[in-house]
């Protein structure tokens, strides 16, 4: 593996070094996660896949490296009066097990749509939930307000360097468990993930490709990339809960730098691949866990000459909590 090799200057508001600091500080409450693979899901495409299973993190879902970097990250003043947020629900469970850790209070915005397996892991992890409307504006306003009545601190669920920097350790971890990985595709939604696990991966191995994968109903990242600059749609329709933020000022930067492409897909196709985990993999996916899977076995990566090297491909898995009935009901749809 080649040393470091992006300039340690800050070009973006998460570093490599900023990310090997999050891993040291989040070492001791953060799971390794493991990665699977599958011979038959191999098959499918012709490719080696290398699934990064981030579904069996604390918390469920990734969201925990990033939650757990800023709590702790604050110093003592700043801690005491506890943290704020707004979330459709991983964010909000990993702040609230994170600020459970420390001994803090977490206030987290849920909007009512939120899926009841989330809500009932923020109320598992003690954080204390105040209703929003389902609109970001609704959130955003809602968070203001609490944030202004408790002197809180805002750790905001992906547009803050050190939510990147815990998620860039996914990264580091991966590359130590898979060194002939050549191709990483990643769930993008407000960015942080894939900001965290690009800048990570280009400054361990630079020729490294950063593929973004997107719903249809929710490609604001893919229109983004295509006018050079953030597009936010007015509104989003897709399966996938937990891809239906927009890129914001410290995530875009990122995405349009150093993320090669972007491939959008079906909520069929994040189905049919929820069900490939679930039957092959043995692994409950979510489906904004599902889409890394859903994007390699689509025609426009398969029949994409670009990607024809890509032979040894890792997956992020980002997360597992879904409700089951809600799955039930598509895969029956599915059938129709």
């Amino acid at each position: 593996m080649e040393a470091d090799s992006l300039t340690s200057t800050k070009k973006y508001a998460a570093d490599i070094s900023s990310i090997r600091e999050a891993q040291l500080r989040i070492n001791s409450y953060a799971h390794k996660t493991p990665v699977l693979s599958s011979e038959t899901l191999n098959s499918f495409c012709g490719r080696k896949l290398y699934f990064k299973c981030e579904c069996f993190q604390k918390g469920g879902a990734f969201k925990f490296r990033g939650a757990c970097n800023a709590i702790l990250s604050l110093d003592d003043s700043q801690a005491a009066k506890g943290v704020v947020t707004h979330s459709s629900g991983n964010h909000a469970a990993a702040l609230s097990l994170a600020a459970k850790i420390r001994g803090i209070p977490a206030y987290v915005v849920v909007p009512k749509n939120a899926p009841k397996c989330k809500v009932e892991n923020v109320r598992r992890y003690g954080g204390q939930i105040i209703w929003s409307e389902a609109a970001i504006e609704s959130r955003e306003e809602t968070a203001t307000k609490v944030l202004q009545e408790t002197g809180a601190v805002m750790i905001h669920p992906y547009n803050d360097g050190r939510i990147i920097s815990g998620q860039g350790t996914i990264s580091l971890e991966l590359l130590e468990q898979v060194l002939e990985i050549d191709t990483i595709i990643v769930p993008v939604s407000g960015g942080g993930l894939i900001s965290g696990v690009a800048i990570a991966a280009k400054s361990l191995k630079p020729s490294i490709r950063i593929l973004a994968a997107e719903p249809k109903g929710a490609d604001d990242a893919a229109q983004s990339k295509a006018a050079g600059e953030i597009v936010k749609l007015p509104e989003t329709k897709t399966i996938a809960d937990g891809l239906r933020a927009f890129l914001a000022e410290f995530t875009w930067p990122v995405v349009r730098d150093l993320v090669d492409d972007i491939i959008v897909v079906e909520d069929s196709e994040i189905v049919e691949a929820m069900r490939h985990c679930y039957e092959i993999l043995k692994v409950a996916v979510e489906p904004s866990g599902a889409i890394g899977l859903a994007a390699v076995l689509s025609d426009s990566f398969r029949n994409n000459p670009a990607w024809k090297d890509s032979e040894h491909i890792g997956i992020i898995v980002s997360g597992g909590n879904l409700d089951l009935g809600i799955l039930w009901d598509s895969l029956c749809k599915a059938e129709l």
